[in-house]
């Protein structure tokens, strides 16, 4: 029980932290260009150009009724859980809306990144904490129910790309359109980043004919472990060891030249891992 209401405490206040972020990045930045770098929020700023009610009233406008109708999708706990977070959106985006007044910066472009990048963050606090404020990914929830046949992500790009356009034909100003775009570009690599985190690690497969000298090297001189793999060339049918081993990012440099001392010829296929768990990295934990 006191587990769960520290998830809940810790889960309200990254929202709140959360929608802050994200409110201070659409109307110190967005609003006042007419830049929607697609989702509900961008929604309410196009429309909030169009018929001049306020951006929170329109996100109450659109995302209540979204949650009503998303109720059998999402079930009780979530629904609740997720109109709590449109209307606490809604009501920080309104406290914050003499930020529109501010004019911290004419140029477009530096207005979408910052807006972007902390409506990103926002985002990300959001999804690290499992909240939620509802948003145009209902929308995309309830049009798959209705046509099964199509993923919710399809939808949603649909619908982004809607909103991006619908920004540019609002301020008719086709520029608009295009740093919508760009905004909704960095939007998505932030919210990315702040999700999967920056501490992230190197995948590395290693495939050479001396597969035991580059075990003796990496165990050596890295004191990391390694999994071996039974392999077979597509081309030669030529039965090789793989070696996998997982490094951290500041490792990968050294053992790229551990492997190139050991067999220069050897085959190696390089991947971002943004979380390792278990002996030698984060621990596993329930």
């Amino acid at each position: 029980m006191k587990k769960e209401r520290v998830t809940g405490i810790i889960e309200f206040l990254g929202l709140v932290v959360g929608c802050i972020s994200m409110a201070v990045g659409i109307n110190t930045f967005l609003k006042p260009h007419t830049i929607a770098p697609g989702g509900l929020s961008g929604l309410s700023v196009v429309l909030n150009k169009v018929t001049g009610i306020s951006i929170s009233t329109m996100m109450l406008l659109i995302g209540v009724p979204l949650v009503i109708f998303a109720f059998k999708i999402l079930g009780a706990k979530n629904s609740v859980k997720t109109l709590i977070g449109t209307i606490l959106f809604s009501l920080i985006v309104n406290i914050t809306s003499p930020l529109a007044n501010l004019g911290a910066t004419n140029d477009l472009l530096l207005s979408s990144i910052s807006g972007a990048i902390l409506l990103g963050i926002g985002i990300g606090i959001m999804f690290r904490v499992d909240a939620s404020t509802g948003g145009t990914d209902l929308i995309a929830l309830i049009l798959s129910k209705k046509f099964p046949g199509i993923k919710p992500t399809k939808f949603m790009i649909c619908l982004d790309a809607f909103v991006v356009i619908s920004s540019g034909i609002a301020s008719q100003n086709i520029e608009i359109a295009l740093y919508s775009a760009i905004a909704l570009y960095v939007v998505v690599k932030v919210a990315d980043a702040i999700m999967e985190g920056f501490d992230y690690s190197k995948a590395f497969f290693i495939i050479s004919n001396h597969a035991d000298d580059i075990k003796s090297v990496i165990t050596r001189e890295l004191d990391r472990g390694l999994t071996i793999l039974d392999g077979r060339g597509g081309y030669t049918n030529e039965e090789k060891q793989v070696l996998l081993v997982v490094v951290s990012k500041n490792q990968e440099v050294y053992l790229k030249k551990l492997v190139k001392t050991a067999d220069p010829s050897a085959f190696i296929i390089v991947s971002n891992v943004h979380e390792v768990l278990g002996e030698g990295f984060k621990k596993l934990e329930n």
